[in-house]
């Protein structure tokens, strides 16, 4: 325990790996959030033809229209992909931490 290359090797082990699950919520939450605020901007601003480009979100989200229901059903699906985004990095992120580890040579 006194050798400090242990301590250095330990801490460095435990700050390199994230929870895969937390980030997949806090990726969700702030896509989805994005989308909600980029929606409900556009509803509120009005004008002829509101918000043209992102209404092409409508194409990959099911339901998803420049609507005030719309912008709900956004931030749902923001959430979902998110999710797994920030699941699916995060988890590789670990993975690829773990196989490093494991290959490093032992002093």
């Amino acid at each position: 325990m006194d050798d400090p290359r242990t301590l250095e090797h330990l801490l460095v082990t435990r700050m390199v790996r994230f929870n895969a699950t937390v980030q997949g919520v806090v990726t969700g939450l702030v896509l989805g959030l994005i989308i909600f605020v980029a929606t409900i901007w556009l509803v509120i601003k009005g004008g002829p033809v509101v918000g043209p480009h992102l209404s092409l979100l409508g194409q990959y989200f099911i339901g998803y229209r420049v609507t005030v229901v719309g912008s709900l059903i956004g931030f749902a699906w923001g959430f979902v992909v998110g999710f797994a985004l920030g699941f699916f990095v995060t988890a590789t992120y670990n993975w690829l931490t773990d196989l490093r580890h494991r290959s490093a040579p032992r002093a």
